[in-house]
């Protein structure tokens, strides 16, 4: 049986499809920024990141509260000193940090994930090194970032502190000297906080894993050490607390500012580093600083291959 044929617009040869299209494409003339301009903009984009700017609603609470948190003690000290007419603030420069060490251990965990482990999880740390940037420009940008955010985290309560200084009318060489001493101290504070909290969090693509490894360091070495020179100091064995102090990032600053700007060490009968013990307690820290980098460069070569 036949069949009959539709009749309408002929059927064309698939051959006869096919068309050229003129779509625009051109060469970019305009001004190549290369690598520094990549490297600024990584930085500036990740700092942002840090405080949750630029981000979702969510992603602010946490960084703003804890900013809040610790510049809230210093306020109600400065208001304090003001109100009674105190010749001194309650604490000084160098200490603000090391009581507050347990804040800004909270901020580095959930901060130092959030920068470099979304990266891994969305694999998109190649993309990356696609353009002028290189891993070394990535690591140097993410370090930068992070203990900028932690100097400004640091650093804010002890410009709270300062100014309040002021506004009390205490002597203004004193407090200037004890200011300039605290952003030295929480520089250092920052550089190793933020290396120590990257290298952990870069280990792991998964978020949750990398707070509570950063957590787990930070608080636990912290403990471990803190219960090591309790124990030398309850046997008289004073001697080896500035050496047990090797072993904790909070304790390594507290030993830099004890031997070289004036602080009273937070160790157990306030038995501190002298300057010769203070010399090796500023390798460490910038060993573990240049560690630190080295081994994040190492890590994002391997990502990036």
């Amino acid at each position: 049986m036949a069949v009959e044929q539709p009749t309408g617009t002929p059927v064309t040869p698939a051959g006869d499809q096919t068309r050229i299209h003129d779509i625009g494409y051109r060469n970019y003339d305009g001004p190549r920024l290369g690598r520094a301009y990549a490297r600024r903009s990584l930085y500036s984009q990740s700092l942002r990141g840090a405080y949750g700017l630029g981000r979702s609603v969510k992603s602010k609470v946490l960084p703003m509260l804890i900013f809040v948190v610790m510049c809230v003690p210093a306020a109600i000290m400065v208001a304090v000193a003001v109100a009674t007419k105190a010749k001194d603030l309650p604490v000084d420069y160098t200490r603000y940090a090391i009581i507050m060490q347990g804040v800004i251990s909270l901020y580095v965990a959930s901060q130092a994930p959030q920068s470099v482990s979304r990266d891994l999880r969305f694999k998109t740390v190649p993309l990356y090194f696609s353009r002028p940037i290189e891993p070394a420009d990535y690591v140097r940008a993410k370090y930068a970032a992070l203990a900028s955010a932690l100097f400004i985290l640091t650093a804010a309560p002890l410009l709270v502190l300062y100014v309040g200084a002021l506004l009390a009318k205490l002597d203004f060489t004193d407090q200037t000297k004890g200011f300039a001493e605290g952003l030295v101290s929480v520089a250092l504070f920052s550089l190793l906080f933020a290396g120590i909290g990257l290298v952990i969090a870069a280990i792991t693509p998964r978020r949750g894993f990398g707070i509570a490894a950063v957590i787990a360091v930070l608080v636990i070495s912290y403990g471990a050490v803190s219960t090591l020179e309790a124990i030398a100091d309850a046997q008289n064995n004073t001697g080896a607390i500035p050496w047990i102090g090797l072993f904790s990032p909070v304790t390594l600053i507290d030993g830099v500012q004890t031997a070289f700007l004036g602080a009273t060490s937070s160790a157990p009968g306030a038995v501190g580093p002298g300057s010769g013990q203070g010399v090796v307690y500023v390798l460490v820290v910038l060993g573990l600083v240049a560690a630190a980098y080295g081994l994040l460069l190492r890590r994002y070569k391997k990502v990036g291959l």
